[in-house]
């Protein structure tokens, strides 16, 4: 770029110079840094599954896990509200949801799946081996639901 008085002027790139944000990221992709939280999450449920699902796959099949941020209710005074038997629950708050195998709306059938609320958990859990305890328990428990069993004989004691 030319002034004028004739310099020519160096352009230098800045960090976030004139707002126009980061010249790269920040880390590199291969640190554990650089993980989101709902990237960090979905990782410690996959490390909390795995042993479930070494033992149980032939069971194990036709189920899903998923994530969702925080569950869906539709009464607004917490008193109200009853939880059914598939639905994990600590202080009236879900952690989790086992959502049988049915129909969708377009008559499509669907798998059963259980369903991990964040948000909910990652409160009640003080740090990352807390929560690593605390979805093996929660997973335990919907996969035993899920089977029909009881939650020990899924843990193998």
């Amino acid at each position: 770029m030319v002034t004028a008085r004739g310099y020519r002027r160096r352009t230098l790139a800045r960090r976030d110079r004139r707002g126009r944000g980061l010249r790269g990221p920040l880390y590199p992709a291969s640190v554990p840094v650089a993980r989101s939280r709902s990237q960090w999450f979905d990782a410690t449920v996959l490390e909390a599954l795995e042993p479930i699902e070494q033992r149980w796959h032939a069971e194990l099949t036709e189920l899903d896990v998923a994530v969702d941020e925080v569950p869906e209710v539709q009464v607004t005074a917490p008193e109200k509200v009853v939880w059914d038997d598939d639905v994990v629950v600590d202080a009236n708050v879900p952690l989790a949801r086992l959502v049988p195998a049915g129909v969708d709306r377009r008559g499509l059938p669907t798998r059963a799946r259980i369903v991990l609320y964040r948000r909910p958990l990652e409160a009640r859990a003080r740090d990352g081996q807390d929560m690593a305890d605390l979805l093996h328990d929660v997973l335990i428990e919907q996969v035993a639901t899920y089977l029909g069993l009881d939650p020990d004989v899924i843990e193998g004691q």
